[in-house]
């Protein structure tokens, strides 16, 4: 199962912004460590949370950045297995829940993680820097740094890799994965093997509008749900914009541009969905 790209991440980091921001922390309890790094036990986790009040919630990347009121930050990488919920504090527990946050008031934040694929951490503010990725070997984030298209141009005709490749390098582009790549380059009208630098000025162009609109499209409609992915927010609700996808996972269906069949292949160990259309 794929881990989740950034108009999900972003989804819940805006549910949790708006939820969450102002509220105490009452109780915290941990199941087990090992989704916790750098805390070798549940007290040196749980003591830096209980009592402090959330700040600030941000994203840096895909990493949920909790700045809390304590000279502390509480980081949460979501992995494979990875999902949120909010509910009220007597709900049952769910049998994958690794933490269960409990606030003064307005009930809990609820982490599960079947497979141990999350990376979590309560650390220093002073030590937070540490922590992060390196900005310089950080990809684009044109939905939290927006870009015009003229540099946008510039930093894609530097390179000289196919446009697959170019968009699902994290350290070229955060966030985009197989299933946003591929819509993308739908939109854009580009196949996935062209090489970045050969795109014309209008390629460029047309490439960006289709990058900064999908990642738009996807937030506006709270990610996407698949089978072989699924996403839930906070309240456990799927993504809703799976319904909008026009190629990904569509193989054999008509392509809603040339109505010829969406075809499927697989390039540099990546299954990629695309239309005929796409040169």
């Amino acid at each position: 199962m794929a881990q989740l790209e950034l108009p999900e991440i972003e989804t819940l980091r805006r549910d949790l912004e708006r939820d969450i921001v102002g509220r105490k922390v009452k109780t915290v309890d941990v199941k087990g460590l090992k989704s916790l790094e750098g805390h070798k036990t549940k007290k040196s986790f749980t003591e830096l949370l209980e009592g402090a009040k959330v700040d600030t919630v941000e994203r840096i990347g895909l990493i949920m950045v909790f700045g809390m009121n304590n000279e502390h930050t509480l980081l949460v990488t979501l992995g494979e297995s990875g999902r949120l919920e909010r509910c009220p504090t007597r709900t049952k527990s769910a049998s994958d829940i690794e933490i269960a946050i409990t606030f003064t008031q307005g009930g809990d934040l609820r982490i599960a993680d079947k497979k141990g694929s999350n990376v979590i951490a309560v650390v220093p503010n002073e030590e937070l820097d540490e922590r992060l990725p390196d900005p310089e070997t950080t990809g684009l984030d044109l939905m939290a740094s927006p870009l015009s298209w003229i540099d946008f141009g510039r930093f894609v005709l530097r390179k000289s890799v196919p446009l697959k490749v170019l968009l699902t390098d994290p350290g070229s582009f955060v966030g985009i994965g197989d299933i946003y790549s591929d819509e993308i380059l739908f939109d854009a009208g580009l196949k996935y093997d062209r090489l970045s630098n050969e795109l014309t000025t209008q390629e460029v162009r047309r490439l960006y509008r289709s990058v900064v609109g999908i990642l738009f499209d996807a937030i506006k409609y709270r990610g996407t749900s698949l089978d072989s992915r699924p996403f839930l927010d906070l309240a456990g609700e799927p993504g809703d914009f799976a319904q909008h996808l026009a190629v990904y996972g569509k193989v054999g269906e008509l392509s809603p541009r040339s109505r010829l069949p969406i075809e499927k292949a697989t390039f540099k160990g990546r299954t990629v969905f695309f239309c005929s259309t796409q040169v």
